[in-house]
Order: C-alpha cells, then sequence, then structure tokens
C-alpha cells in the first residue's frame, strides 16, 4: 500500500534542531501489525498514522506508536501530525475554520488545537492522576538518576494519557548533569521518568524559566528530545503550585544537542502548549 508521508520536526525554530515525528496520512487501511512494525522501522520516538475521524466532534483520529507500543496521547505528535494534515490541504470543520481551532481525536479524547502566528499549540489535556510517589519511590529514582536523595525539591506522579514520575531538581545545571542508569528506571514502579530545574534568571529574546529532560526506556527511548505531554503536564502541576509563573518557555533536549523549546501559555482555566513546527521530509511509503 502505497501512503503519503510527512516527517515533522517539532518544538524547535532551527531545522534538524527539534523532535522528528513521521505521520502517515489516509491509514485507515492499516492494520495494528503493520502501523507498529512501521513505528519500529522508524525507530523515532513517536510514529503517527492519520485516520478518519470517529467522534462527529473531530477532524481527524490520530494513533500514536513508539518503537515499543502504542500511546493515548502525546504532545510533539499532536503538533506534528496537525501540522502535516493542514500542510496536506485539510480544514476543520464548519466554524472553526474562521477561529484556526481544530479537534483531534486520539486514545485519550479529543484534544483541542490552535494556531496562533503560524505556530500551533494544543490544550493541556485534564490529569488524570496528580499525586505524591508512593513510598521509598524517591530513593529509588534518586538512585536510578545517580543523584543524592536530598537534591529532589519535591516530586509528582502525573498522568495526562502517559504516566510519568515528575522530579524537580535544584537548577538546570544539575538536570544536564544526570547520568541515568536506564535499566534501574525501567525497573521503576513508573518508568517514564522526567526531571525539571530552573534556568538562572536571564532577559533576552530566547529567555527558558527551567530545564527539562524526560527518559522512557521501557518504551525504546532511552532519552525523549523533546516532550509535550511531560511538559503539559509539568506546567499544570507548578504553575498551580506557584512554582513557575502562567505563561513561560521550556527548554528540553540540551543535553542530545537539540535545541527544543516548548512555549506554555495559560488563558482562563487553559493551559496551550505551543511549538513551531517545519516539515523536513516529504513522499510516500510503502507498507
Amino acid at each position: 500500500m502505497t501512503l503519503r508521508f510527512s516527517q515533522v520536526d517539532v518544538f524547535s525554530s532551527e531545522p534538524l534542531r527539534g523532535n522528528p515525528v513521521a505521520v502517515v496520512h489516509d491509514a485507515d487501511g492499516l492494520t495494528d501489525e503493520q502501523m507498529q512494525a512501521f513505528a519500529r522501522w522508524t525507530n523515532l520516538s513517536e510514529t503517527t498514522f492519520l485516520l478518519r475521524p470517529s467522534n462527529a466532534d473531530a477532524d481527524y483520529r490520530l494513533r500514536i506508536f513508539t518503537p515499543g507500543g502504542e500511546l493515548p496521547f502525546a504532545g510533539h505528535p499532536t503538533l506534528g501530525s496537525a501540522h502535516a494534515w493542514l500542510e496536506a490541504g485539510s480544514t476543520p470543520r464548519g466554524e472553526r475554520t474562521e477561529n484556526d481551532r481544530i479537534v483531534q481525536e486520539c486514545g485519550t479524547g479529543l484534544v483541542e488545537l490552535r494556531e496562533r502566528n503560524g505556530r500551533l499549540a494544543f490544550a493541556a489535556p485534564p490529569l488524570r492522576e496528580s499525586a505524591a510517589p508512593e513510598p521509598g519511590e524517591l530513593d529509588r529514582v534518586a538512585e536510578a538518576l545517580r543523584i543524592p536523595r536530598d537534591s529532589i525539591l519535591s516530586a509528582r506522579r502525573l498522568d495526562n494519557g502517559p504516566a510519568f514520575l515528575a522530579v524537580r531538581l535544584r537548577d538546570a545545571r544539575q538536570v544536564l548533569e544526570v547520568t541515568p542508569d536506564l535499566s534501574a528506571i525501567a525497573a521503576l514502579p513508573r518508568p517514564d521518568v522526567g526531571i525539571v530545574g530552573a534556568q538562572p534568571a536571564a532577559t533576552g529574546p530566547d529567555t527558558t524559566a527551567i530545564e527539562v529532560r524526560v527518559f522512557c526506556p521501557n518504551i525504546g527511548v532511552p532519552e525523549d528530545p523533546i516532550t509535550g505531554s511531560f511538559n503539559a503536564a509539568l506546567a499544570q502541576w507548578l504553575t498551580a503550585d506557584g512554582i513557575l509563573p502562567p505563561s513561560y518557555v521550556a527548554a528540553q533536549g540540551t543535553a542530545l544537542g537539540r535545541r527544543g523549546r516548548v512555549h506554555i501559555t495559560t488563558e482562563a482555566d487553559t493551559i496551550w502548549v505551543g511549538g513551531d513546527t517545519t516539515t523536513t521530509i516529504r513522499g510516500t511509503v510503502e507498507i
């Protein structure tokens, strides 16, 4: 089967410095096994498949696969797939054409997106869980991260489709110095671990508030370059607790030579998670 294909770089305005997502268009005829096989073959953190919606309120349906399995939701695939869908000439339904709103159907339900000044953003899905770590969990994660236990300022179990253990460290420098034991992370009760630390105070057009890293060895992604779903959950936690302002920019991917920038904007009761998107490969695939 010959299908249209796009590869989109997400969360960076610089070519090849973001997180790529492979997008297969018009994929309704593919089986689950074919989707998973193609995701393993691309070996990217996520590969997505655009399908006709099954919900009348959605513009399209999206299935998201890692090399190790399917996800109900993920952030950079959401932005990259919406970019590819729009670039292919698709338009939102009805009155949404007038206000730049798109509705994506995926495993976690309906996700709303919008476009402002050429930058796409998605509305952070509601948290399914926001809870304290289990007893002894932070001792184990500190050991897996190879850091002193007292360098963890706070932590939270967060779930917005993917489930993370979010760990707040002293500062961005400590975040970048972490050299984790990935096998120990994979053995944790919650093996998708995200760490965050504050950036030094600075001013200027590229000022970022935090440095972020995410380790997901159990799904075949030792370190994810830039993680929209984690940043969405993190923003809901840290802005509610007053640790971060309602709007800010997060840096991620620095340790991997990337230059990811995640733009968080809070409007009323909605947290929007945005980033730049650029198509780097266009063509067809045989599946």
